[in-house]
């Protein structure tokens, strides 16, 4: 079976990070939820697998009306492919939505800032 690519491992670890989980905790999980011993041995089906269980882990609760932890995870990864770092999503958040970080995102601000930061994306890729 084909191993994921480096998008799906580079999640993984967002997702590890955003959990605050330790190395220990992360092998643990990886290896009840997908049977994998390292992020690299996965496939698709155990990438799923793995994602399923940290959405649905007691760790990560979503806020009722709030930003859904899809979109969080989408925001960050297209973050990442941006070369911004925390800060600079932080402030292009506050600039445009007027709150202080994503996690007080609204649903719909949420989709908002996702299509945002794809025409930016766009756009960097375009020059």
């Amino acid at each position: 079976m084909a191993k994921i690519d480096k998008k799906k491992l580079a999640l993984i670890h967002i997702v590890k990070k955003e959990l605050g989980l330790d190395n220990d905790q992360y092998r643990k999980i990886l290896k009840e939820a997908a049977g994998a011993t390292s992020a690299k041995d996965l496939d698709q089906r155990g990438f799923r697998k793995l994602m399923n269980y940290f959405v649905r882990s007691r760790h990560w609760q979503p806020q009722p009306n709030g930003i859904t932890i899809r979109q969080k995870i989408f925001i960050k990864m297209l973050s990442k492919n941006l070369d911004w770092g925390k800060d600079h999503l932080n402030n292009f958040t506050y600039k445009y939505y007027h709150k202080k970080n994503i996690e007080e995102l609204t649903k719909k601000e949420a989709s908002k800032l996702i299509e945002s930061l794809k025409s930016i994306k766009e756009r960097q890729d375009y020059f």
